[in-house]
């Protein structure tokens, strides 16, 4: 099943593509490579999911807030390519949680994103994977997401 249909039969929907917040596009594509820039979870009422993991949100809204970036970056990626058909493979993701000093689940939150691109990639959204917590980010938002991936023409 495309990506396109899988998005569609999970009822899922993907916020507005955010707009840079600085100078950077939030995307390079060098050849079959698309370099994706870090993203926040966006939601469709275009707020930020914030909060530290670990003292101002627990694990699972971390977890939650994780996937919500997943679906922003999809939304990115879909303005970008014109259709998630492309994306042949998730090669490489960095996820970045604001994390209390104490909060060691670091992976567990990421599963938020790497769970949503194998559901709607199945085993080609599997990606190699950096999990660290950090101490803030932009606006407070709760994960942010670099990741690299390879598409079609």
């Amino acid at each position: 099943m495309s990506a396109e249909a899988k998005i569609v039969e999970l009822g899922l929907q993907l916020p507005p593509a955010p707009k840079p917040g600085g100078n950077y596009t939030p995307v390079v594509q060098i050849g079959d490579l698309c370099y994706v820039s870090g993203h926040g979870p966006l939601t469709v009422e275009k707020t930020m999911l914030t909060g530290r993991v670990g003292s101002e949100v627990t694990q699972e809204e971390g977890y939650a807030a994780a996937r919500q970036v997943g679906l922003t970056m999809l939304a990115t990626l879909k303005q970008y390519l014109g259709s998630l058909d492309r994306v042949q493979r998730m090669i490489k993701v960095l996820g970045m949680v604001n994390a209390a000093p104490d909060f060691q689940n670091h992976p567990q939150v990421m599963n938020g994103f790497s769970d949503l691109m194998v559901e709607v990639f199945g085993d080609d959204g599997r990606a190699a994977r950096s999990a660290v917590g950090m101490g803030s980010l932009p606006g407070n938002i709760s994960v942010e997401v670099e990741a690299i991936v390879q598409v079609s023409e």
